[in-house]
């Protein structure tokens, strides 16, 4: 006797939007491979884009607009948090920094960065973290909740129009050389590498959104699919889920591998958080 399995309707949905999607990257592949050759060493002859460039004209006035923009409210609610006291010692980051306008300006621009204390590579929000718990007293944060988010944007709001400007050399050499080898290597069941789709197919559709360069100056980004905002390691989680490769945990020495090379790839593009995305 044969038998049948119901499948539940969400699952179904998942399996046609998960083919879909590979079918389309295969056409897409397929198309670039007669003139890029996908397994080439040498560098791709490209300009530095931000993802505002491939953005729709509404997209565009939406991100311009800081009305209408929804990451503003990320960023105002971050503001509050920079003036509210916390911790066993009563202290906010203000007690320390005073007004983030003139005391954060042009920092966001600068991470990730080497913690010499640790000898660890640190980003903007474990900085925040390594703060909250030596001079406040206070609980870390946990990655992605709303108040790291929020503070996160704030601070990076302080650097907008500062170009990216990271440093590779010295402590942060072998970092560096991590975060490349991860750009570069395929993964997941579609084998594919980071700049198979962000350096040789930059410009292309995909689903109906153009493959931008993957450039992180804008972040935290809001994504209008999400409804919220999000941090440059949840879109390394969702990018790696795309190829149906194992995500690593947001915050983990492989982002923060990544997110530095991409800052230095990025270099010279000015902070332009908060950016909109699909």
């Amino acid at each position: 006797m044969i038998s049948f399995q119901v499948i539940p309707t969400l699952n179904i949905n998942r399996l046609i939007l998960s083919l879909t999607f590979t079918v389309i990257l295969f056409f897409v592949l397929s198309k670039a491979v007669y003139s890029v050759d996908l397994d080439s060493d040498a560098p791709i002859d490209q300009k530095k884009h931000s993802g505002y460039h491939y953005l729709s004209k509404d997209l565009q006035a939406l991100q311009d607009d800081d009305f209408l923009n929804p990451g503003i409210f990320t960023i105002e609610r971050g503001r509050e948090i920079w003036y509210t006291k916390e911790g066993d010692k009563g202290f906010s980051c203000a007690s320390c920094h005073q007004d983030a306008v003139e005391s954060m300006a042009g920092i966001a621009a600068r991470y990730p960065k080497v913690d010499t204390d640790q000898g660890k590579l640190v980003n903007l929000e474990l900085m925040i973290n390594n703060m909250r718990v030596e001079h406040m007293g206070a609980m870390p944060y946990i990655y992605e909740t709303e108040e790291m988010l929020a503070l996160t944007a704030y601070l990076t709001d302080q650097s907008r129009e500062y170009p990216l400007k990271v440093k590779i050399s010295g402590h942060a050499k072998v970092f560096f050389d991590r975060g490349q080898d991860f750009y570069f290597k395929r993964r997941g069941q579609l084998d594919l590498a980071c700049n198979q789709c962000h350096d040789e197919l930059a410009g292309q559709k995909l689903r109906g959104d153009t493959i931008s360069q993957g450039q992180i100056e804008a972040f935290p980004i809001y994504r209008l699919m999400w409804r919220s905002s999000a941090s440059r390691h949840r879109m390394f989680a969702w990018c790696n889920s795309a190829l149906r490769a194992e995500p690593f945990a947001l915050g983990s020495e492989e982002y923060l591998n990544l997110e530095l090379y991409l800052a230095w790839r990025g270099q010279g593009l000015l902070i332009g958080a908060p950016g909109v995305r699909r």
